[in-house]
């Protein structure tokens, strides 16, 4: 019997293995970029093998070209190859220039999670930093559900339509079919074949789970530090009106609060 107290007591483990203290903000973001190498580790020998996965994804998206050669005489294959080509195309785009502005990255991860981590001792803010933490939480975990919940499904379609279709079956075997792949790439041997279909298949699921995960990363990241940025200056906009405060402050405090303002501003727009 399905127990769903012990389901949910999972799932809040497993988010809680996701948060970290020292980055309240970008946590789960974080992880994501470490465990898909978008940030890339001092480890030479780690760093070599996330730039190798990368490298065959790269490749993978290539064949995805390539094939469109094979396939260019049937219409459905060609647009089906097409639009799952172009989203690879724009995902080894993203990436590649994440890696090569890997230090413009970090340099930004780093003023997100410092400013986050400045203004979360306030009181006056706590709700408005609850209240962002909470969102970006959300677009974060449901995106991520929206694409690995795709991945699955386009990687168990063609066992899912050999094991339910008896008709696909028996024209797959007499040649009246071919066998259909995870997604429309070329490989140097016949992917006709049941071995072949296979090796095939693996390769092409790997290039489906791991540009779900480059996707994912790298979009959810995106969005969480536009929405920081857009509720830094909300906070900036409070804090710039308290510099005189509701009470008597001398001129001490209101220029050191004038200068926290202004040096906040300048980071900001740097």
């Amino acid at each position: 019997m399905f127990d769903k107290h012990y389901a949910n007591k999972m799932l809040r483990n497993l988010l809680k293995k996701l948060e970290n203290p020292e980055r309240p903000l970008l946590g789960p973001n974080y992880k994501a970029l470490t465990f898909w190498g978008l940030l890339l580790p001092e480890n030479v020998y780690k760093k070599i093998f996330y730039l190798t996965m990368h490298l065959l994804v790269t490749v993978f998206t290539a064949t995805e070209y390539i094939d469109i050669w094979f396939v260019k005489n049937d219409i459905n294959l060609l647009l089906n190859n097409v639009k799952i080509t172009f989203l690879a195309t724009v995902s080894v785009a993203k990436i590649t220039t994440f890696l090569a502005w890997q230090k413009h990255w970090k340099s930004i991860i780093e003023y997100v999670t410092k400013s986050d981590l400045a203004q979360r001792d306030s009181d006056n803010k706590k709700a408005l930093i609850n209240n962002y933490t909470k969102y970006c939480r959300k677009i974060t975990y449901l995106y991520w559900s929206l694409m690995y919940t795709t991945v699955v499904i386009v990687m168990g379609q063609p066992l899912i339509k050999y094991i339910s279709s008896p008709s696909y079956r028996e024209n797959v075997k007499s040649g009246k079919e071919s066998y259909i792949e995870v997604v429309s790439s070329w490989v140097p041997f016949n992917k006709n074949t049941i071995y072949g279909h296979i090796a095939a298949s693996l390769y092409q699921s790997y290039g489906a789970i791991y540009g779900g995960g480059w996707i994912t990363s790298f979009d959810t990241n995106a969005i969480v530090i536009m929405v920081f940025f857009k509720s830094e200056l909300e906070m900036l906009r409070m804090d710039c009106a308290d510099i005189f405060g509701k009470g008597k402050v001398n001129d001490k405090q209101a220029k050191e609060r004038l200068k926290n303002c202004h040096q906040r501003h300048v980071d900001l727009m740097a």
